[in-house]
């Protein structure tokens, strides 16, 4: 079986434009045959926001996006998140406790932080 791959994206998207470069990242991880999560803390869950307008690199995460919704590659995101930061319906995105998200981190064959 393929090793999964968790990648946990933590920085601010407004702040940094690293956030936008770990989704990238992302990305390009899960076009093997790798099963991939990405888990959204903090304020990273903007990066699916329906308004990214102020968001660093935003042009280069609109380039992204649609592939993210095409492929369904899965999101975590913290409870509330989906209102907190108005998230768009068509991502593979759902709320998952701190406990679910050290679980499947503890549980992941390969993991990356941002």
């Amino acid at each position: 079986m393929a090793p999964s791959i968790v990648t946990v994206i933590r920085e601010d998207p407004r702040d940094t434009p690293r956030a936008v470069e770990a989704l990238r990242i992302a990305l390009g991880l899960s076009t093997g045959e790798n099963p991939l999560t990405v888990i959204l803390l903090g304020q990273a869950p903007r990066l699916l926001s329906e308004d990214i307008d102020d968001l660093q690199d935003a042009e280069i995460l609109e380039k992204y996006l649609p592939s993210f919704k095409h492929l369904k590659i899965p999101f975590i995101v913290p409870p509330g998140a989906r209102s907190t930061f108005s998230l768009d319906n068509e991502f593979s995105a759902r709320e998952a406790p701190s406990e679910e998200v050290a679980d499947l981190v503890a549980a992941a064959d390969r993991t990356l932080v941002f």
